[in-house]
């Protein structure tokens, strides 16, 4: 996360907001300002008014949401809620003179996965949709393991030719770019799909021209995954699938980790450069 901005002072909640989106990524942005908006829709007063009673409260409301959002949206509010604590007033004093966020412990999120569709799982998921330009949106989220936002950002000229197949430079968290493969068959279709679009605009867009949206995303694979009789699938399911059946496949693990676009190796681990001469979707089979 970006720094505070030196000697700069708040005197809203606003203006504490602000400032804490300042420097992330525009999918973050609107992912924190929504949870921050229905945090605040719920107390209903400032975040100086706050209470531990509150945020108990608030924590309580969620429960209709998945334990991962639930986490992510009590982790966003959290942050909010250390962050001022730390922002200065007018008067130079802190804008929250207690953190109540710090008594609240976030729900424990099973990291489960052994709900990773198979590769026949992933074959008949693609075989069984009907629609050309959401068939191949699908084959690209699992051939490199791409994040929504990655995706919905993806533009024509982030594509290249190589000699066998292409690759494309994904542009993820922190605007942390990566390269990833694109075997050939699913270069040729890309490239078939691309007609005479120019650089700029959307790899995957709507009938309008405009780039999918990450909800687009998620409904075209929920949907896939209904037709599929893999009820509940989402997006980042097929993440896991692209790394679980990489490493299978006897994918190397720091190969992973930079397909993927994690830190470090810990991160990846769970699962078992610009021009790479390797990459998890070399080991992937063809889709």
């Amino acid at each position: 996360m970006a720094p505070l901005p030196e000697r700069r002072t708040v005197s809203t909640d606003a203006d504490v907001v602000t400032l804490w989106l300042h420097g992330r990524s525009p999918h973050t942005v609107r992912a924190y300002a929504r949870d921050v908006a229905r945090f605040l829709a719920f107390v209903g007063v400032p975040l100086q008014a706050v209470t531990l009673q509150d945020l108990q409260a608030f924590a309580d409301s969620l429960s209709d949401l998945a334990p991962a959002s639930q986490a992510r949206t009590l982790a966003a509010v959290k942050s909010l809620l250390s962050f001022a604590s730390r922002a200065v007033t007018g008067d130079s004093g802190p804008y929250l003179r207690a953190n109540v966020g710090v008594a609240v412990r976030l729900p424990a999120v099973r990291n489960d996965l052994s709900q990773i569709p198979t590769v026949k799982d992933v074959r008949r998921l693609i075989d069984k949709e009907p629609d050309t330009r959401q068939r191949l949106l699908l084959r690209f989220l699992y051939v490199t393991g791409a994040r929504v936002a990655e995706v919905c950002s993806l533009r024509w000229g982030d594509l290249t030719e190589r000699q066998e197949g292409g690759q494309a430079s994904l542009w993820g968290k922190g605007s942390k770019g990566r390269v990833v493969l694109l075997p050939a068959a699913l270069w040729r279709d890309l490239c078939a799909l691309r007609g005479d679009a120019p650089a700029a605009a959307p790899v995957f867009a709507t009938r309008t021209g405009r780039a999918v949206t990450s909800s687009q995303v998620f409904r075209i694979v929920r949907a896939a995954g209904k037709r599929a009789g893999l009820p509940g699938l989402h997006p980042h399911t097929l993440r896991h699938a692209h790394a679980s059946h990489a490493l299978d496949a006897g994918c190397p693990l720091h190969v992973l980790r930079d397909g993927l676009g994690h830190a470090n190796l810990a991160t990846t681990s769970r699962y078992a450069h610009a021009r790479p001469s390797e990459s998890p979707s070399t080991y992937l089979p063809t889709v």
